[in-house]
């Protein structure tokens, strides 16, 4: 008895979603967005401040001139993740990003977990956003506004509360709280203009680079540093000289730059969570997230060259890159113009964080993992009223008292658990048999791979003939099976190695037998268990969209995603902790008694089941 209700316990955490779209879904959200909708949110989200300071900060101490090669290595990292999340978008064309992709593919407890932490990194974005907008104001009015907030009502809770309360940054996120309620179309209308200024600009300063900047910043030596020295008089600093030239930080630095670069391109999976609003899902979702990655890398390649090129890497200034190049040229007056696209760029960065978190909510809540009400659709506009609301009121209070600093970091863990999702979705899902036949086909398949396995009378080679056709001409629930298993094997071999790479590194390249030797073991089963994936045949249903080269590139952005994670402190993985047993507390306290209507019939279990289900009616036909 006890086992059969632990058995059941553990049936509900992995029981998993139809790949189709809830009937109760459908006719809610209003399907409005086009694909230039979907673009202008997917680069308004990514290309965010970080643009006029990030690109000054890596090229000034981790990679000179080549922070060009960063941005580029780090765009093709994220274009691996973007093409996991194309695919799901052509594949499931609902609401809930990579919730819902966690949900249909390793289960109901992983896409709680995934989605809760989406939900914690979008509302810390958001309120991180409204903050830096404020910040930005008020360094163009010589910082009043801080420093009368802080005389007036100063907060002196350190770590915890922020300085000062912030009644711009509040305001802000209530305004836009009440323009994502209007409607999808209206909160899309007001990105384009925010994008649109903020490309414009952008477009301004890489022009300006390339007609005021010098080929010989990329060719500085150690003559040009001194030269540069500061005099007793002036109070700027130089940064690192390291080697020189146009990679003076060497390929350690580019690495290090690309890491910190990819970052910056955190944002374009909110498109996803767009799909039963966009017009056509499967064919603008993948478009949309391609295109916006691309966008962006080019803008962030340009404005770095520009930077490097308008003055020496050692100059730059970390806080403001821009203005103090355009100033360093004798173009003092542009800095005004960087300013409008600074605040122009924060502008559609808010919107972006804050668009996609009532969306995941809502997907959460139809599915009944939290509470049924979040999932309530306005008659009028069309929106996920409660859901919005909520999470804009949450988002307002944190940019309102709130220390940010020390939490930023959790969306990172938020952003990374959520592509390491998708592209693991993606490599299971590919290999799993179509999940839309109906028993009967069910039947069919299992009696047509009772009949291919070698009966008793059968040669052997006449058996082997048998058993490689049928494997390789259609995925079958065994072949689905193996593929879920190496690939969880993987990730905890991926794991391993990249905690080794993240925290030992040194000890590799000194050559340590002990971790060496593991390195060495860990690349040979992760590349046979891969071979193994690779030989085992993919589903045929034809999509609008399909991430080549499987089963690799989905790994490869696994690695990187894992790595990355690796990387950092255990301070923010405590924090982390914290907000799982939090959600964790909502899940089996509310969650598990009343998803999907407490209807199992909805929810499709495991492949072993199934097989368990059709293997011996096929054996008593």
């Amino acid at each position: 008895m006890l086992w059969q209700k632990v058995r059941l316990f553990g049936q509900k955490l992995v029981r998993r979603r139809p790949l189709e779209a809830s009937k109760g879904s459908e006719g809610g959200l209003d399907r409005c967005l086009t694909t230039m909708d979907l673009v202008a949110l997917g680069v308004g989200s990514t290309l965010g401040a970080g643009v006029y300071v990030l690109a000054g900060e890596v090229a000034r101490d981790k990679a000179g001139p080549a922070i060009i090669i960063c941005f580029l290595v780090a765009a093709v990292s994220t274009m691996l993740a973007g093409l996991c999340y194309a695919e799901f978008g052509a594949r499931v064309p609902c609401s809930g990003s990579a919730y819902l992709y966690s949900y249909v593919t390793v289960g109901e407890l992983w896409a709680f977990t995934t989605g809760w932490n989406l939900i914690l990194s979008y509302v810390i974005g958001a309120a991180s956003v409204a903050r830096a907008w404020s910040a930005t104001l008020d360094s163009l009015v010589g910082n009043r506004i801080s420093q009368a907030l802080q005389d007036s009502f100063p907060l002196q809770v350190p770590h915890v509360l922020a300085k000062y309360p912030d009644f711009f940054a509040l305001s802000l996120v209530l305004l836009l709280t009440g323009l994502l309620a209007l409607g999808a179309s209206e909160s899309a209308l007001v990105t384009k203009v925010f994008t649109g200024m903020n490309l414009l600009v952008l477009s301004f300063v890489i022009l300006s680079g390339f007609i005021k900047g010098d080929l010989h910043n990329w060719k500085l030596r150690e003559q040009d540093y001194n030269q540069s020295m500061p005099g007793p008089n002036d109070t700027s600093s130089l940064g690192p000289l390291g080697s020189g030239g146009f990679m003076p930080f060497g390929f350690e630095g580019i690495l290090h730059g690309a890491a910190t670069c990819f970052f910056a391109f955190a944002g374009f999976d909110c498109i996803a969570t767009t799909g039963e609003e966009a017009r056509n899902p499967q064919r603008s979702i993948p478009l949309g997230i391609v295109f916006s990655i691309f966008i962006c890398f080019l803008a962030y390649f340009g404005v770095s060259a520009a930077l490097t090129l308008m003055m020496p890497y050692y100059q730059i200034h970390p806080e403001s890159p821009l203005p103090a190049a355009f100033l360093y040229v004798g173009w003092a007056p542009a800095r005004y113009l960087v300013a409008v696209g600074s605040l122009s760029a924060l502008s559609s960065s808010l919107l972006g964080a804050m668009f996609p978190i009532p969306r995941v909510i809502y997907a959460m809540a139809e599915d009944g993992l939290l509470f049924r009400s979040l999932a309530r659709i306005h008659a009028r506009t069309h929106t996920p009223v409660m859901a919005t609301l909520v999470s804009g009121i949450i988002a307002a209070l944190m940019a309102f008292v709130f220390e940010l600093s020390d939490l930023v970091d959790l969306t990172s863990i938020g952003t990374l658990l959520s592509y390491s999702m998708v592209a693991f979705s993606v490599l299971v899902l590919r290999y799993q048999p179509d999940q839309k036949l109906s028993k009967n086909e069910a039947t069919e398949v299992g009696t047509f791979e009772m009949n291919s396995l070698p009966k008793p009378l059968e040669s052997v080679p006449q058996a082997a003939e048998s058993l490689h056709c049928s494997i390789n001409t259609i995925s079958s629930l065994k072949s689905g099976r193996i593929v879920y298993g190496c690939a969880s094997l993987l990730v905890i071999l991926l794991m391993v190695l990249c905690l080794i790479l993240a925290k030992r590194l040194r000890h590799l390249f000194s050559g340590d037998p002990v971790y060496t030797t593991v390195a060495v073991l860990l690349l040979v089963f992760i590349t046979g268990i891969t071979f193994i994936i690779w030989r085992q045949p993919q589903d045929s249903t034809a999509l609008h969209f399909k991430v080549p080269a499987l089963p690799f590139l989905p790994l490869v952005s696994i690695s990187v995603n894992v790595y990355l994670m690796m990387q950092l402190n255990s301070g923010t993985w405590v924090r982390f902790g914290i907000w799982i047993v939090i959600g964790f507390a909502i899940y089996f306290g509310y969650g598990i008694r009343h998803s999907l209507k407490k209807s199992d019939q909805q929810l499709t279990t495991s492949s072993s089941q199934t097989v368990n289900e059709n293997i011996p009616s096929a054996e008593l036909a």
